[in-house]
């Protein structure tokens, strides 16, 4: 990953389990649908805290991550595609979808096929 992902804070699976108030079980759950994404970081599963609103994962973030997944993405270059600066959207797209720009962010992951 690179210095604007790393840059970000991490949760672990036990991390998110006490920030959402759920099971690691329930945590695990959550990735395995795709409301979130998470990748290894020094051999731990890790999801950034930017990834959720309060005590859910951001609800705009899943059809994203289905959609960079049925393109062919992996789940490290899903990360890396949310995370890091798209010069299209003059920001991460994960900012972009915090700032509510979650059809211009699909349209141009879309448009990465």
């Amino acid at each position: 990953m690179s210095d604007t992902t790393s840059a970000r804070t991490w949760l672990t699976i036990p991390d998110l389990s006490d920030r959402l108030g759920i099971t690691p079980g329930k945590v695990r759950k959550l990735i395995e649908d795709r409301s979130l994404v998470a990748v290894r970081r020094d051999g731990v599963l890790s999801v950034p805290d930017v990834f959720l609103a309060g005590d859910q994962p951001l609800s705009e973030l899943k059809g994203t991550i289905i959609l960079l997944g049925d393109i062919g993405f992996s789940d490290d270059e899903i990360m890396q595609w949310l995370l890091e600066p798209e010069s299209s959207l003059d920001a991460a797209p994960i900012d972009a979808l915090l700032a509510g720009r979650k059809a211009e962010v699909r349209r141009i992951a879309q448009a990465l096929l």
